[in-house]
This record gives structure tokens, sequence and C-alpha cells, in this order.
């Protein structure tokens, strides 16, 4: 079973533009298959997504986006990329998080979504769409 039904038909943006939590511009470009994670604050599954080794999800670019920032130690010390981005969880019209999409930046689309519980859920239900 999956965390989510069937993804919503939508445009993935090709490039990114945040923060770092140091508070430095961080901007790049979608240039391959990309697992966005997006987190918050006093959320278990989002801290086990911070903890995880960065080959967690399987071999996929992975960045983690957060509306605002936070100070708790595990956010500081993730493996992971992570930038503070209220532009692309509105451009990927993420509302609530914790959740994630899985984009095609060559097709400009999100390939698939779903609620982030844990790094292993997550792993399994993208890994269809890594072949």
């Amino acid at each position: 079973m999956r965390s989510i039904d069937a993804a919503r038909e939508r445009p993935a943006p090709r490039h990114f533009r945040g923060m770092s939590l140091a508070g430095e511009l961080v901007q790049g470009d979608f240039d391959r298959t990309t697992l966005i994670l997006a987190i918050k604050e006093d959320c278990l599954g989002c801290r086990s997504v911070l903890e995880s080794p960065a080959d967690a999800f399987g071999d996929v670019a992975t960045l983690v986006v957060a509306a605002r920032a936070s100070t708790e130690p595990w956010w500081g010390a993730t493996s992971h990329q992570l930038v503070v981005s209220d532009l692309l969880l509105q451009q990927l019209d993420v509302r609530w998080p914790p959740f994630y999409v899985l984009i095609d930046p060559v097709a400009e689309r999100v390939v698939t979504e779903g609620v982030l519980f844990a790094p292993e859920q997550v792993r399994e239900e993208i890994a269809p769409y890594l072949m």
C-alpha cells in the first residue's frame, strides 16, 4: 500500500533558490531525477530523513526543503542538501509537509508524490520510477 493513491499532474521547476541554515543563498538546477523531501519541525519522520545516510533513498539526487529554518541539532548535522525555500514548496504545490515529490527535470513534471513517514517507505515507493 502506498502513502498516496496517485500523483497529481503538475509541472516541476527546473531551478531552485533558497537559503542555507547559515543564511547563505543556495541555488541550483535540477539536472537529473530528483527526490524533494519537504520537512517541518517537530516531525519524527522528518528527523529520520535528516538523520539518514546520503544514499538512504537509492540512486537518486535528493534535496531536503523546509519553509522555515530550525535550530534542532539534526537539521544542521544532516548529510542531505537542505534548503529553506517556501517558494520552491509553492512551485511544487506542497502544502503540508512531511511530503515528498519525485521530479523529472527533462519533462519538467512531478512523477510521483506521497506522505513522508520514513526513508525506507519513500525508497520503496519511488523505486519503480527510478528504473
